[in-house]
């Protein structure tokens, strides 16, 4: 039995990832205004979903070859548990009259088959391309928790949705330089620097001219809602300009996790 309860099966490793569902859900509650039975049905549909990804990655793992046959006990075992979960909290959201939110989950599917897929292929690893999309489908959940909180659909979620996605796609950028920089033997000159950096600065600075054309330019958003991707934006001009080198790639994680928590505080913020 204890073999079952095995962290690495049970668990995703990748602690950074946890922002990625976290934020998007912190960020439509408090745009909802409200957290009610529904939304704590969403939020441990969601968690369950997410949580979901670590067994069945073992499962493909280990009739891939990857890992040993031992492992599908305890990734079977868990894979039961989240999905029962997930099952459940579905089932409240219908009966609590929110059942159109699983609407949304629909995209998550071929996003997870690829996953799995490529998991299979062992070329999973280094897919920036895919987690911008997987976050994209993870941002969901801000529309979803917006929509039960003011207790009806509104097309003002899907604002909450790209915003979010927009936020999360910049961070991966961002974290895939920082990781890329520890590699580096010495650090280049300042204009090397930045043509290596231009696809993580092009992605955050899309965002901030975004937010601030949405907000003070057309009025359709709050006008102070750039102040948040500001600080990402700052955070990856300092980061061209100061590379990681012999950087852990915990500390370029913890730093990141501290710029998407400002980020979700903020952005809370400015939305009211």
């Amino acid at each position: 039995m204890n073999n079952l309860f095995r962290k690495q099966i049970a668990i995703p490793q990748d602690h950074g990832s946890w922002v990625f569902i976290f934020s998007p859900l912190v960020v439509g509650i408090f745009a909802g205004g409200v957290f009610s039975y529904a939304t704590f049905s969403l939020c441990v549909a969601a968690m369950a979903a997410f949580l979901l990804r670590q067994p069945m990655t073992a499962m493909v793992k280990a009739y891939s070859g990857r890992r040993p046959r031992t492992d599908l006990p305890a990734a079977r075992f868990w894979v039961m548990v989240y999905g029962t979960i997930a099952l459940l909290a579905l089932a409240g959201l219908f009966l609590l009259g929110d059942g159109y939110i699983a609407y949304l989950a629909i995209p998550g599917i071929p996003v997870f088959a690829w996953h799995l897929w490529l998991v299979s292929r062992r070329a999973e690893r280094r897919q920036a391309g895919v987690e911008v999309i997987a976050t994209g489908v993870l941002s969901l959940t801000a529309p979803a928790a917006y929509w039960i909180g003011i207790r009806h659909y509104d097309g003002y979620g899907w604002w909450l949705w790209l915003l979010t996605w927009l936020q999360c796609a910049g961070s991966i950028v961002h974290a895939y330089l920082r990781l890329e920089q520890r590699e580096w033997k010495s650090v280049p000159s300042r204009y090397d620097r930045f043509r290596r950096g231009a696809r993580a600065f092009s992605y955050t600075s899309f965002n901030l001219f975004i937010s601030a054309a949405l907000g003070l330019g057309a009025g359709i958003l709050p006008r102070p809602i750039f102040i948040p991707y500001l600080v990402q934006w700052l955070e990856t001009l300092w980061g061209i300009d100061h590379p990681a080198l012999r950087w852990k790639p915990v500390q370029i994680g913890t730093r990141q996790l501290i710029v998407s928590l400002l980020w979700t505080i903020l952005f809370i913020v400015t939305w009211k």
